[in-house]
């Protein structure tokens, strides 16, 4: 099946098409480095790591970059408020540059802990202010921008299908600002291209610049980056539906202005993850990070969570959901270790044509069998990369008892080549920490033969998808499966 996505900029499902033979560039908003990320964001992360996964399992070679935006995002999220950089580094008495660099690792960490694989480029927007500079030296003399009292705007208006991604009712914008105006702007939806510092203001990140000392607008990176790194033109651009109307729709005007070309030929976006059905926001300090999933869950069981979910639907997480994909996940890793031993000498994974070879009297019946779930799986993640059905089909498989336990590894090996989930790795599961200890606490209740309270955190152990056995050589924990 040919491999199709949903693309916002035209609201239909498209058959992807590269600008180059066989080759994707790919382009993806990273996080705004002055906190942890959570969950929420790493939903997004996870999205792009599936994308990139389906691309290289239809042999596409991926040219992925995604950027840390570590100046300019300001805490409106457009032209006013302070810099989220300067506001995390008063918070904790660093420089900005120092609370880049730590939330920088600490996301570089979620995202290995996640299974998600580094993309080709990490790109820093302090890096490249160079760049950005001569991008908007561009749209200068093109007769795209206009200075006023706080920096360089971008002129909306001069760009006949500004807001097409979004389908941005600019009438209905001009009777109210879409945003906090800025005094000055033409238009409610002009937007910065450079901000100056203000006088008598020392940032920690400050640049000269043709139009004084100042640092570029959020939406300037993106496109500055992306231009260098994969060309005026590229093929996908990812991000969350947030981003659609402002961020996205500038990067678009802004390129386009200057360059003729809207930057990516397809835009795909994910969905929100609602926790206990309520948005997950730093703002409102309801964040769930993947250390703290860490401390009770397998963090890959938060990853098949995800998968759950097609990448355009809303997604609650809540314990209960978490406990159940532990679970699945348990079940596949059981299935992994009980066949690493398995005989493979009948049915193996031949690379041509991904069927597996067959010897002995065994019937074609299961060589077809087996054939037709790659086939069925292949279908699911082509088609806009349709997890949930990608993951009933291993399922089916793998409850099919005509399908031979070395055939069944080796096909869940294959498809873990997009699911992502580490089965070549399994291993008998070790506890997490807060698990540890309430198991301890528990035998010491039972030494104090406080039974009652005992049987409580036996109870609690469970719910969290453990089973506590008490040997003669002393309490074992294991995995509930």
């Amino acid at each position: 099946m040919a491999l199709r996505f949903y693309n916002t900029l035209t609201r239909k499902k498209e058959i992807f098409r590269p600008l180059k033979n066989k080759q994707a560039g790919l382009y993806a908003c990273g996080p705004t480095v002055y906190w942890y990320a959570h969950v929420g964001n790493m939903r997004s992360y996870l999205f792009v790591d599936v994308l990139t996964r389906v691309l290289e399992y239809n042999d596409y070679k991926v040219k992925y970059v995604m950027n840390f935006t570590d100046v300019g995002h300001l805490t409106s999220g457009e032209d006013t408020g302070e810099d989220k950089m300067e506001k995390g580094a008063k918070r904790e008495g660093k420089t900005a540059k120092e609370i880049a660099d730590f939330y920088i690792a600490a996301f570089k960490k979620d995202a290995a802990t996640l299974n998600i694989k580094p993309p080709t480029v990490y790109a820093r927007a302090t890096e490249h202010i160079r760049e950005q500079i001569e991008l908007v030296k561009i749209l200068e003399k093109k007769g795209f921008s206009y200075e006023i009292a706080d920096g360089v705007y971008f002129d909306t208006s001069k760009l006949k299908d500004y807001g097409q991604l979004a389908r941005l009712d600019l009438a209905g914008l001009k009777a109210g600002a879409r945003v906090e105006q800025v005094a000055g702007k033409k238009n409610p939806t002009d937007f910065a291209l450079w901000k100056l510092t203000p006088k008598n203001v020392k940032r920690q990140q400050e640049w000269r610049s043709p139009w004084g000392k100042g640092f570029p607008g959020w939406h300037l990176e993106c496109s500055a980056m992306s231009q260098k790194y994969l060309g005026r033109q590229f093929d996908i651009h990812c991000g969350g539906i947030d981003l659609i109307p402002v961020h996205h729709t500038n990067e678009i005007a802004q390129s386009e202005a200057a360059h003729g070309k809207i930057p990516a030929c397809f835009w795909l976006h994910g969905e929100h993850l609602l926790i206990d059905g309520e948005k997950m926001a730093k703002s409102v300090g309801n964040i769930l990070t993947v250390e703290k999933i860490s401390e009770i869950f397998n963090p890959l069981a938060f990853r098949y969570l995800v998968l759950t979910a097609h990448y355009h639907s809303l997604l609650n997480l809540t314990w209960e959901s978490l406990e159940a994909a532990q679970h699945a996940l348990g079940r596949l890793y059981r299935l992994m270790l009980e066949t690493k031993n398995a005989p493979s000498g009948e049915w193996r994974l031949k690379k041509l044509g991904g069927k597996l070879g067959l010897a002995g009297k065994k019937t074609a019946v299961f060589l077809q069998r087996a054939k037709k779930y790659e086939e069925d799986f292949l279908t699911s993640i082509n088609d806009d990369l349709n997890m949930p059905k990608a993951l009933s089909i291993v399922w089916l498989m793998v409850e099919d008892k005509e399908i031979p336990l070395a055939a069944k590894r080796e096909l869940l090996l294959k498809f873990d080549r997009v699911l992502g989930l580490d089965l070549d790795k399994t291993k008998p599961a070790e506890p997490p920490a807060q698990i540890k200890k309430m198991a301890q606490d528990r035998e010491q209740y039972r030494q104090q033969k406080k039974w009652q309270k005992a049987d409580v955190l036996r109870n609690q152990i469970e719910k969290q998808g453990w089973v506590v056995e008490d040997t003669a050589q002393g309490l074992k924990l294991k995995q509930k499966i």
